[in-house]
């Protein structure tokens, strides 16, 4: 193992890092078990060109605070296939990749859908690995719970926003949105956002953005992203900006749920937003969210925000080796009070601690995951040899 997978690791994680490949396909995937004491490892798996374990493990610690932020028992974990997620031979190249992981999963990893991958990838999973409990997403026709297609984390998203802004004073029926990347997560928000009232001025996607101040027609768009995926910006018309202004424009509610790293502290310098809530993980840099603070704009921090994927996941999970789907309504209803009630502890937490709104979540899920490995007797021993 090289000096640079042994400066990832610290006290928290992560426990197990698998490479693997395939020469066959030129499948080359790796598999991050972050933290496990709460449970076994869950989190999405990603497909694309420029995946990195560097990436992939910095998305797996996200999983691991954000299953404890929600009060879930299972441990963080994240996967990721270098590999054209368009390319013909995509299939051969996830059957490797399940091959390659058949000790892990389901035992201590089970696979999900992250970028890249969708729920018909999902039942390659199972039909590679034989077992129903290799991987949750799977489509309704398999017994699935395809939370993607349901749009659960976009939703969550909204609802979370709700919650921020009436926290904050800023009232969100009537209130400016804008959304960074317009995939399942993008779209599923402004679909939510709508319904809530509010306008949906701005969205982006690879291929640039439309702003609209007076609002855009959220079901044209989303009708044309059906259609045209990436492209439906500019099919839409309408003020065309490049990709990446739409961070600038002026807003009430940003939502940056495209990729990481997006908003660093000259972005964040820009941003007219009140609230800023993380659709994506890890959309922020560690000195944009203090600039932001700075500035008086709160932010709900990536593993408050779009928990309500993980929420969905652990219904899914709980469901595998069940004939009966999960009722939606009780799934949707779980997710609004679950990241409801966390956007208002977080908030409450963050001004009675005089810390910032990611520092009081991050808190409170290290408390949890440290409980958790306390008694099981995982936390580091001192020179003393006291944990």
């Amino acid at each position: 193992m090289s000096d640079e997978l042994f400066s990832l690791i610290d006290d928290w994680g992560p426990e197990k890092i698998v490479c693997v490949s395939d020469s066959r396909t030129r499948m080359r995937g790796v598999l991050v078990l972050d933290n496990t004491a709460r449970g076994t490892g869950k989190g999405g798996t990603r497909m694309g060109p420029a995946v990195t374990v560097t990436e992939i493990a910095r998305l797996a610690r996200t999983m691991t605070w954000k299953w404890a932020a929600v009060d879930l028992f299972h441990g963080g974990a994240k996967a990721g296939i270098v590999a054209d997620p368009h390319a013909d031979n995509k299939e051969a190249v996830l059957r490797a990749f399940a091959r390659a992981l058949s000790n892990e999963v389901p035992r201590e990893y089970v696979l999900g859908l992250d970028m890249g991958l969708s729920e018909p990838d999902a039942a390659i999973f199972l039909d590679e690995l034989g077992d129903r409990g290799a991987s949750v997403g799977l489509p309704t026709a398999l017994g699935g719970l395809p939370y993607d297609e349901l749009g659960v984390t976009g939703f969550g998203v909204a609802e979370a926003a709700d919650a921020a802004a009436g926290e904050t004073g800023l009232r969100l029926a009537g209130a400016r949105v804008v959304i960074q990347g317009f995939g399942a997560v993008g779209t599923a928000a402004a679909a939510r956002f709508a319904e809530l009232g509010a306008t949906v001025v701005a969205v982006s996607t690879t291929t640039g953005a439309v702003y609209a101040p007076d609002g855009l027609d959220i079901e044209r768009l989303r009708g044309l992203h059906a259609e045209l995926g990436e492209d439906c910006v500019r099919a839409y018309g309408g003020k065309q900006l490049d990709a990446g202004a739409e961070l600038a424009v002026d807003t009430d509610v940003l939502v940056p749920a495209a990729t990481q790293d997006v908003i660093d502290p000259t972005v964040a310098r820009d941003v007219t937003a009140r609230l800023v809530v993380e659709g994506a993980n890890l959309p922020t840099t560690p000195e944009a969210r203090l600039a932001l603070s700075a500035r008086g704009i709160t932010v709900v921090p990536d593993f408050i925000a779009n928990a309500g994927g993980v929420v969905a996941a652990a219904y899914a999970m709980d469901a595998r080796y069940s004939a009966f789907r999960p009722e939606l309504e009780q799934v949707f209803a779980s997710i609004s009070d679950k990241l409801r009630s966390n956007v208002a502890t977080v908030l409450e937490r963050s001004r009675a601690l005089k810390v910032s709104t990611h520092q009081a979540a991050l808190q409170q899920a290290q408390d949890r995951v440290r409980e958790a490995m306390r008694l099981r007797g995982r936390l580091p021993v001192t020179q003393g040899g006291q944990r």
